[in-house]
């Protein structure tokens, strides 16, 4: 929804998308309404986004290229960096690492990692949370989550991994509807050529030990191949880039893997829960 308030708090990014855009509309003798129509929206859509009103979405960056880009690229690349806007302060640091990545190995403890969410368990976590947040903001969020899964289909194939504890598989968000599309969403995934998803049992630390009691964590290999490590708790987030922290978590990581199920006994577990009836 359009509001006044954006076009004072409206970003760098979005200030320039929106003169880019005008300037380009005007440059080819375009009005608004006429703009409107060749990208599928309204010219008070339009006008909104050229007043920052309401900051161009992904969907219309690319209408904008297809239209009136003229081929430089321009609102394309343009997508990238207005996702970013979008993103929480303490997560956007790490965006643009996660997106570029050639490997990203995640363990989770308490909810599925947002890459794999579904659009229905994103919101009814993100709305869910406390302080509540607007509804413009949550929708702002939930669009910024789901486009993350693009990395999934990537070119060049980025190689992903998710450990989740078991008690994950076992917590539901908002309804069992809810929980049941994520599982099966997750079940899905888990059958890429490019992803591995494995369970850390219940009952793990009952047999001597449980290497993830410390909490989730991110581990990445960038595209020029350095590694690192991201974590956050309670809307802080820390990258660690340290070689000799990064090993130290890397080790850590790799012990979690060792204590979970199978790839194919996980995903047993991930779809025998998903077809369990709930009142």
């Amino acid at each position: 929804m359009a509001r006044a308030e954006n076009k004072a708090e409206a970003s760098g990014v979005a200030r320039l998308v929106a003169l880019l855009a005008k300037a380009l509309r005007e440059q080819q003798g375009l009005t608004q309404v006429e703009l409107g129509k060749m990208t599928g929206y309204t010219g008070s859509a339009i006008s909104a986004m050229e007043t920052c009103a309401q900051p161009a979405s992904d969907e219309m960056l690319v209408k904008l290229e297809e239209t009136i880009g003229g081929g430089m690229q321009v609102f394309e690349e343009a997508r990238t960096y207005v996702l970013l806007d979008k993103y929480p302060p303490q997560f956007k640091n790490f965006a643009l690492m996660e997106a570029e990545a050639v490997t990203l190995s995640s363990y989770q403890t308490y909810v599925v990692g947002g890459l794999f969410q579904t659009e229905e368990y994103a919101r009814a976590l993100i709305s869910g949370g406390f302080p509540k947040l607007p509804d413009a903001k949550v929708d702002e969020l939930v669009e910024a989550r789901v486009t993350r899964r693009k990395l999934f289909d990537r070119d060049p194939t980025a190689m992903i991994e998710l450990i989740l504890d078991e008690s994950v598989l076992r917590r539901p968000l908002a309804s069992w509807e809810v929980h049941r599309g994520q599982l099966c969403s997750l079940a899905e995934d888990a059958e890429r050529d490019n992803v591995s998803v494995q369970v850390v049992p219940l009952e793990r630390a009952l047999r001597g030990g449980h290497a993830g009691t410390r909490g989730d964590m991110v581990l990445v290999e960038t595209k020029e191949h350095r590694r690192v490590v991201y974590l956050e708790i309670e809307d802080e987030s820390i990258l660690i880039s340290d070689p000799a922290k990064v090993a130290q978590l890397s080790h850590r990581y790799a012990k979690i893997r060792t204590q979970a199920l199978s790839p194919d006994d996980s995903l047993s577990l991930i779809r025998k829960l998903a077809g369990e009836e709930r009142a």
